[in-house]
């Protein structure tokens, strides 16, 4: 477990994990901790955690884009509040190089908490953003479903819901 969900998560527990290939790149391997309960049908009702090993170099800038773009695939976002999460996600995200990890704390009904490599990066306060944020991975509407039932692997039950083109 990593050090920074020992104290935020102490009882959760590795449900899966899956790496992330684009034209047979690996890109990161993610990893799914979750709490004693965890529903994947109900993901944003529960704590959990998302960590995001990089095996390549990326921008902050283009981790934001790329995650608003994901969101995207879940719900129509109206031009204002997509505005302001990728401003709030640059904000945020700093330039990862091979070996760095970014960990996202899904916290329940307030928003999402984000680490770089064990360093509190800083929060978003909204639930909403929360729910697409890491829908990205867990829900149905997700672009890489089989990533998807990999990490939910050991948290139960799952549906197996469709990528939206």
């Amino acid at each position: 477990m990593p050090q920074e969900l020992q104290a935020a998560l102490p009882l959760a527990t590795l449900s899966g994990q899956a790496t992330l290939k684009f034209w047979g790149l690996a890109l990161y391997q993610a990893s799914l901790w979750v709490t004693p309960g965890f529903v994947a049908a109900a993901y944003d009702q529960y704590p959990f955690a998302l960590t995001l090993d990089y095996l390549r170099d990326f921008k902050g800038l283009d981790i934001a884009r790329r995650s608003i773009s994901e969101m995207r695939h879940q719900m129509p976002l109206d031009a204002a509040q997509q505005a302001r999460w990728e401003g709030q996600l640059r904000a945020l995200f700093p330039d990862v190089t091979s070996g760095d990890r970014i960990t996202g704390v899904h916290l329940p009904g307030t928003g999402a908490q984000f680490w770089y490599n064990g360093r509190l990066l800083g929060d978003i306060r909204d639930s909403s953003f929360a729910k697409l944020f890491f829908g990205i991975w867990l829900a149905p509407q997700t672009s890489e479903p089989q990533l998807r039932l990999e990490l939910l692997a050991r948290a139960g039950p799952v549906a197996r819901g469709t990528a939206t083109p």
